[in-house]
């Protein structure tokens, strides 16, 4: 027997009922506008899911010549290809904008740096997530050529006016773990630093040195180059830092491996962790918590990241006025054994 039920396309009131909340706050969760809490918007977007419900501004989108369709890309370094995918903090950032872009029925297109300029011209895409920003970025000369919306990840360099971009907190990063160091008793904390055209090393420098201006703390930096191959260039940049008289009492590195070299570096000068020098870095690794010992970490939340660029950048398709196009996203502190004060790290 045939079912004589047709069925009916769910509305907007019908997401705001399974919901809980008005009509206004279902547009402004699905179209990157207004202030939610995070538990407001994932509400909504969990009951438009269950229904099925389509965006009326993406039927409208793709009724008018749009595609439906978002872009995202990484940064490029000339010639050098790199695996961002195999990199936690990019494979995790790409994985919450796709979600976040289909709760919001788009399709999330993960494009290579290496596109030729032709295609990045001709692609079929409404906007662009573009990641790590730098001084002289191919990719986002031939985006602003083109004239679609780009949300960066990560302050542009040369900001210019009416950028938008979503960046993690990294000041906010860097204190959380300088505070816990200090907590743990250490008072010549180095730092670990790269050197390149993107805003991340600045930021991360200038929060470190105004905390160390704050506390009458010294500053014990050690830089080091990112290409050819930084994994070797750190260790031997955190070598220098444990040769120092006096020797810091504690190590932060920023990147994904940091924590990685930092424990290399200390085992080659036969320092123990955390009895001789304590270890940290800015991570989303989870490799971090089997480490010998598991070392502590600041996430900067990643799928979150990618979640507010994907909100942005819909809200710019869409051309909704007043919509707040510089936004930061608060890190997470992961304290383990590697920070743990010495008489807490000792048996009793």
């Amino acid at each position: 027997m045939e079912s004589t039920h047709a069925w009916r396309r769910p509305t907007l009131g019908a997401v705001a009922a399974l919901a809980g909340v008005s009509t206004a706050t279902v547009s402004n969760a699905l179209n990157g506008t207004g202030r939610l809490s995070d538990a407001t918007r994932q509400r909504v977007l969990t009951a438009a899911r269950e229904l099925g419900y389509a965006p009326a501004s993406t039927a409208r989108a793709v009724a008018c010549g749009s595609t439906g369709v978002l872009g995202l890309t990484m940064t490029t370094y000339g010639d050098l290809p790199v695996a961002y995918t195999e990199i936690p903090y990019y494979a995790q950032l790409t994985l919450g904008a796709m979600a976040a872009a289909h709760d919001r029925g788009y399709l999330l297109m993960t494009m290579p740096s290496s596109l030729s300029p032709w295609m990045w011209l001709n692609a079929p895409l409404d906007g662009v997530i573009h990641v790590g920003p730098r001084a002289d970025d191919p990719v986002c000369t031939l985006l602003r050529e083109r004239g679609i919306p780009i949300v960066n990840e990560g302050r542009p360099p040369r900001p210019r006016r009416g950028d938008a971009w979503v960046d993690a907190d990294h000041d906010a990063a860097l204190r959380l773990l300088l505070d816990h160091l200090t907590e743990a008793g250490a008072r010549r904390i180095g730092l670990s630093l790269p050197r390149h055209d993107d805003t991340y090393p600045q930021q991360i420098e200038r929060a470190y040195t105004a905390w160390c201006a704050e506390h009458d703390l010294p500053a014990l930096v050690e830089e080091y180059a990112t290409l050819p191959d930084y994994f070797s260039a750190e260790r031997v940049a955190v070598a220098r830092l444990l040769a120092r008289e006096p020797r810091p009492d504690a190590v932060i590195g920023v990147y994904s491996d940091s924590g990685h070299n930092i424990l290399a570096a200390a085992r080659d000068r036969g320092l123990l962790v955390p009895r001789d020098l304590l270890v940290a870095c800015i991570s989303e690794d989870k490799d971090y918590a089997t480490t010998a010992p598991p070392v502590t970490t600041v996430s900067l939340r990643p799928e979150r990241v990618g979640d507010e660029a994907v909100d942005l950048l819909i809200a710019l398709i869409n051309r909704r006025t007043g919509v707040d196009r510089r936004r930061t996203v608060q890190p997470a502190l992961i304290a383990r054994r590697s920070t743990r004060a010495v008489a807490e790290a000792s048996p009793s």
